[in-house]
């Protein structure tokens, strides 16, 4: 599914839940789909560091003071989300948070600051806490900065 940003078109995620959260969350303007579980949910819009395309996926989010922080959960599995991947190689996103949309400096935290927000994201989603027991990789967690 692509929809428009800025003129191009954006390619949602192939998961079909997804997609079509992306697409609710997007097209009311963001004011339906902003969350899944309960959880808050973001959209991030992020470029393909192979394709260069833009994408789009939905994620649960949490707080550090003005700042976002998401979770490269994955699910527990033992490697990245592919969204993860390509932050590392362009971290020059776009977010859109209920109504609002603004561009983000996306940043993996250090071990350090990651413990210190880690019990806060497990209280917004306590799964957070059964994927890091179920992996032996280390689950990243990203500051979204506004720029």
């Amino acid at each position: 599914m692509a929809t428009e940003q800025h003129g191009e078109a954006v390619r949602t995620s192939p998961a079909k839940w997804v997609a079509e959260q992306a697409e609710l969350y997007e097209s009311s303007g963001g004011t339906k789909g902003t969350t899944q579980l309960g959880v808050p949910c973001l959209l991030l819009d992020y470029v393909g560091r192979r394709s260069g395309a833009v994408r789009r996926t939905v994620l649960m989010y949490g707080r550090d003071g003005d700042d976002y922080l998401i979770v490269g959960s994955n699910g527990g599995s033992d490697s990245h989300p592919l969204w993860y991947l390509n932050l590392l190689d362009g971290p020059e996103v776009d977010v859109r948070v209920g109504t609002e949309r603004f561009p983000a400096l996306a940043e993996t935290l250090s071990p350090e600051e990651k413990e210190r927000v880690w019990p806060h994201l497990v209280e917004v989603f306590p799964r957070y806490a059964e994927y890091r027991a179920k992996t032996s990789r280390d689950i990243p967690v990203i500051r979204l900065r506004r720029r």
